[in-house]
């Protein structure tokens, strides 16, 4: 279901869970009720990495994005596998790495660029892991997750959907020029994708 806590923030995970289809959010919430995404997470990761190379717990709340399927496998068996393989906790620590890399950059990133250009970044993630050119997604929902107030979300997908680059109704936003986003975004989609390739792809 979307908008469903998986885990939440403080808490020791007791399963990881590898997604198939759909997406998640890593996100931290504010004292003053602000929520703001740090990391999306799909089938191009894991869960609960760090917990086959670490005891800890949760440092922000996972939240369902999109609805989708995912594999999961309880904690102490995904330790254990670890445990035995050099490799597998090789690949974990990697995909612990590119986690951290885009939350480092999406946190340089809504410090530094503008609300069109943060806006436009996410929506390319978030259609990476959909799989689709239309996403369920409030404007209200999107402003918590790239930290703005809804009004300058709600200025910047009308120019957005003036310029013919997406297309929105309540609840629903399509992207309709994908390449048109691209070059809207800001330089911190292609850095996530090049740092999520270099420490992530397999050699030949």
């Amino acid at each position: 279901v979307r908008e469903a806590v998986l885990v939440e923030a403080g808490s020791a995970l007791s399963q990881v869970y590898l997604p198939h289809a759909g997406a998640v959010s890593m996100v931290v919430n504010l004292s003053e009720g602000q929520t703001v995404e740090v990391a999306m997470i799909g089938r191009d990761s894991v869960v609960g990495a760090s917990t086959a190379l670490v005891d800890g717990i949760s440092l922000s709340d996972v939240v369902v994005l999109f609805p989708g399927t995912a594999s999961t496998l309880d904690i102490a068996l995904f330790r254990a596998a670890a445990e035995r393989s050099a490799a597998l906790r090789n690949l974990l620590a990697r995909h612990e790495q590119a986690l951290i890399a885009q939350a480092l950059q999406s946190a340089a990133c809504n410090a530094s660029h503008s609300v069109e250009a943060r806006l436009s970044r996410w929506l390319l993630r978030a259609r990476e892991l959909h799989d689709g050119e239309t996403l369920p997604l409030t404007q209200e929902f999107l402003a918590q997750m790239i930290g703005v107030q809804r009004n300058a979300v709600s200025i910047v997908a009308h120019a957005l959907q003036q310029a013919g680059i997406i297309r929105y109704s309540r609840g629903q936003i399509e992207i309709t020029n994908v390449e048109a986003l691209r070059r809207t975004a800001c330089e911190c989609y292609q850095t996530i994708q090049a740092k999520h390739a270099q420490l992530l792809e397999m050699p030949n």
